[in-house]
């Protein structure tokens, strides 16, 4: 019977933020970009209106989303399968 090695812990932990990063990186730098553009459009016409500078990203972002949810999802679920299976052997 072996227990869970520091290698192993490791190893999920490295993992469980690589998914991280992979669903996260689309929407960030979405809002990035629009955020820089908006920021850009409002410096050079010097429009200073608050909700120039959200209502685009919440669109930015759900348009995002529609796209790449999917393959969000794909991700997240291939991950999540992963790592059920292999709980019989974190376990031994």
């Amino acid at each position: 019977m072996t227990d869970m090695t520091d290698t192993m812990v490791v190893e999920l932990g490295f993992q469980a933020m690589t998914i991280a990063a992979k669903l996260a990186a689309p929407i960030l730098l979405t809002a990035l970009v629009v955020g820089f553009t908006v920021s850009l459009f409002q410096s050079v016409t010097q429009i200073q209106e608050p909700t120039l500078a959200f209502v685009p990203k919440a669109i930015a972002i759900g348009v995002a989303l529609l796209f790449i949810g999917n393959w969000m999802l794909h991700q997240m679920m291939t991950y999540t399968i992963q790592l059920f299976e292999k709980v019989p052997d974190l376990l031994r």
